[in-house]
């Protein structure tokens, strides 16, 4: 579906179609994992955890590869820097689990177009992370231990989100395949609550999903 400059030429715009062009996908992603519940439980928060790390081991290594290919534009993204396997590995050790092994598999990230849209997923994601952080921090039952994969830059977590949505402007602006990068967020959301679907409420509990509350700091 790649339509490279031609529709940023139109007077559009990256991030706000990755943004419309991604809702649906993006609100299966949060009703999959439903991180807000008030009701949330250890156990299950671990299983969340897990099946998030395995994701994000895959989606990492995909990217690591793109980055051998086309270190320019890694080192732009500044892409060693957004890694954040091993914080879900170490927040699983803190919660009592065990960091998952294989996790599922993932189109090649073929461009810097495509790698650009699957950072839009794992990169947006430290935006509702400090949502999520917030209403974790108030649950009674997890006062023992600190999450950290959820907003990995702490007080950064804005100027690294700006940073990227600047990355992803100049690329497309500068010819790259603006449908190539929607197209490839569109698959890693799919990818992502298709691989997180065993741990999401109706799957655990057996209860049917909540609605979505979605908080879109930015997007």
């Amino acid at each position: 579906m790649g339509s490279g400059r031609s529709a940023a030429g139109a007077g559009g715009d990256v991030l706000r179609r990755l943004r419309t062009g991604t809702a649906e996908q993006h609100e299966d992603v949060e009703r999959t994992l439903d991180l807000l519940d008030p009701d949330l439980q250890r156990g299950r928060l671990t299983t969340v955890l897990a099946r998030m790390h395995g994701f994000w081991v895959a989606a990492e290594e995909g990217l690591d590869r793109w980055a051998g290919r086309f270190p320019d534009d890694a080192a732009a993204a500044d892409w060693p820097r957004r890694r954040r396997a091993g914080l879900f590995a170490a927040d699983l050790v803190a919660l009592g689990g065990t960091p998952a092994g294989a996790g599922p598999q993932l189109p090649d990230v073929g461009s810097t177009d495509t790698a650009l849209g699957r950072l839009y997923v794992l990169e947006g994601s430290t935006l509702g992370g400090v949502v999520i952080d917030r209403h974790l921090a108030s649950l009674p039952r997890l006062a023992d231990v600190r999450i950290r994969a959820f907003s990995p830059y702490g007080g950064d977590t804005g100027a690294m989100w700006a940073a990227f949505r600047r990355v992803t402007r100049a690329r497309v602006d500068a010819g790259g395949d603006e449908g190539a990068v929607v197209d490839s967020a569109r698959a890693t959301f799919r990818a992502l609550a298709d691989w997180c679907r065993p741990a999401s409420p109706s799957a655990t509990t057996g209860e049917g999903p909540r609605p979505v509350s979605r908080p879109a700091p930015g997007r």
